[in-house]
């Protein structure tokens, strides 16, 4: 163990697993994966740095994993050293200004997904008229797709659209920890929550530079004599 553990702790989200950043070139995903555990577990063992899961979330990448091929070795090392924690919802408690921005934001987001429905209704008009009268089923999927596409980026995007989301914030929230992500929605809401936040392609480089820093002489280290260096 490190003479100084960090104790630090991190709520990692789904997609930190799931972005390209985090792996080398030549690495395909299952490496990448089992590189970063690998990470997670030394950080864990020589640093006491200890990383969560809300058990939905944890149920949701095992899902995802499962469905890409990722071997039962991989899926046991994310088991091991990456914690399933339920959040106390009961006991954490979250600012009323942070619950009023949220139904002030809701209630926005749906005048916004009502106009993109009125557009898309008027291109259908438009499609109909220009086909005399008939309707072409091609131009109405294409507006269907269109409708999904702007209205899904008028209403989730940039938002907590989840119960796995919230999840993840009470109980960061809970253990006061940072929280691991690429999602720009729960990125907003960590920082209104008065959570630490890091982007999930900087966390492996994160803790192998605190890895690599065990090696490193320390500041406060002392010579033979037992005097403090810094002092002489």
């Amino acid at each position: 163990m490190a003479e100084y553990p960090l104790k630090q702790r991190f709520v990692l989200d789904t997609s930190l697993f799931l972005s390209e950043e985090i792996r080398d070139d030549d690495e395909t995903f299952e490496e990448g994966i089992e590189r970063l555990l690998d990470t997670i577990a030394a950080a864990r063992l020589d640093l006491n740095i200890s990383c969560y899961m809300p058990p939905s979330i944890a149920a949701e990448l095992e899902h995802i994993l499962r469905e890409r091929g990722v071997s039962e070795d991989v899926l046991g090392k994310l088991d091991t050293w990456v914690i399933k924690k339920h959040p106390d919802r009961y006991e954490v408690y979250i600012p009323a200004e942070v619950v009023y921005r949220f139904i002030d934001e809701m209630s926005d987001r749906v005048n916004r997904g009502l106009r993109v429905s009125e557009k898309a209704v008027r291109k259908a008009e438009e499609s109909k008229q220009r086909s005399n009268g008939g309707s072409k089923l091609s131009d109405v999927d294409k507006v269907i797709s269109d409708l999904r596409e702007d209205y899904r980026g008028a209403l989730r995007q940039g938002v907590l659209d989840s119960r796995e989301d919230f999840d993840l914030l009470i109980l960061a929230r809970e253990l006061n920890a940072g929280v691991v992500t690429e999602d720009t929605g729960i990125i907003s809401w960590a920082a209104d929550f008065g959570l630490r936040n890091l982007r999930g392609r900087a966390f492996p480089t994160l803790l192998e530079e605190y890895l690599m820093a065990l090696d490193s002489p320390r500041p406060w280290s002392r010579n033979d004599d037992g005097v403090d260096a810094d002092r002489l």
